[in-house]
């Protein structure tokens, strides 16, 4: 009797732990986004051509993949904007579900982020004033005032070129690249360094002001969306990083690289040992 009692405790215990494991897999970002028929995603609308601000109305890349990916998904994207060295900040403090960026892959971010699959090269080049001969070449930014984006791999790698010239850069951070082109455009800087992609687009649309320097600097590097390294959000992170290799496949990716970019970028599926 008493063995019989014992056996039936121990099934219901097993029961209790299966049901409440079960609903706690059910119960992860992922399936809350599907709950809620909202995903949240951040970012900065001062990153053409991925993200900005086009007569009133949100637009970029960043727009057109997550448009795609709600549909794919079922749900309303909602966007919450923020300067950029507050997105990583906000997306830990769980203010959105995913962040749009998007951002380039590194090392470091690996070690505190999911990224994913690439959706654009991010090798960094040099943007000038329009007729300026001072700068020819990306050598020629040596001992001269150049702006790039606070916190983003593009100083990084600016600093890092910087010190294998003759004279270091003066290097001058803004939490905005509009500002920065702002300052170049006004004679503040001499030259603007963010990745070919912003650059080319930058040059393109205000043909006459700005010029590209080529060839561009550094590493090859890439970027990718971010979503949390934990448990909770492993689902969402997979999910994503899956719908990105299909938009590759499918086609959808690169209209819209063409789109935004004028010209389409053959990125791998992963990244798993970044340039830095």
């Amino acid at each position: 009797m008493l063995k019989r009692h014992f056996l039936k405790a121990a099934v219901s215990a097993a029961l209790f732990i299966g049901t409440a494991l079960s609903a706690h897999a059910a119960d992860d970002a992922l399936a809350r986004i599907k709950a809620a028929g909202v995903m949240k995603v951040g970012t900065e609308t001062a990153f053409a051509p991925f993200d900005f601000i086009d007569a009133g109305e949100h637009a970029g890349l960043n727009v057109d993949f997550f448009a795609e990916l709600g549909k794919d998904l079922g749900v309303k994207i909602e966007w919450v904007a923020l300067p950029w060295d507050g997105v990583l900040p906000g997306l830990e403090a769980g203010k959105f579900d995913f962040v749009a960026g998007p951002a380039t892959i590194t090392k470091a971010r690996l070690e505190r982020y999911r990224m994913t699959s690439p959706v654009a090269e991010a090798t960094v080049a040099i943007l000038k004033k329009a007729g300026d001969k001072t700068i020819t070449k990306p050598e020629d930014i040596a001992g001269k005032a150049v702006g790039v984006g606070k916190a983003t791999a593009q100083l990084a790698q600016l600093q890092e070129y910087s010190a294998t010239l003759p004279k270091k850069v003066e290097v001058r951070e803004y939490v905005s690249f509009n500002d920065a082109y702002a300052d170049l455009a006004a004679g503040r800087v001499v030259a603007v360094a963010n990745s070919l992609p912003n650059i080319a687009f930058v040059a393109q649309q205000r043909k006459g002001a700005f010029e590209v320097v080529t060839p561009a600097f550094g590493k090859k590097t890439y970027f990718g969306f971010i979503g949390k390294k934990d448990d909770d959000s492993k689902s969402l992170v997979d999910l994503v990083n899956e719908e990105t290799i299909k938009m590759k496949k499918d086609g959808r990716l690169a209209k819209m690289q063409e789109k935004w970019f004028g010209t389409k970028f053959d990125t791998p599926d992963a990244v798993t040992d970044p340039a830095f």
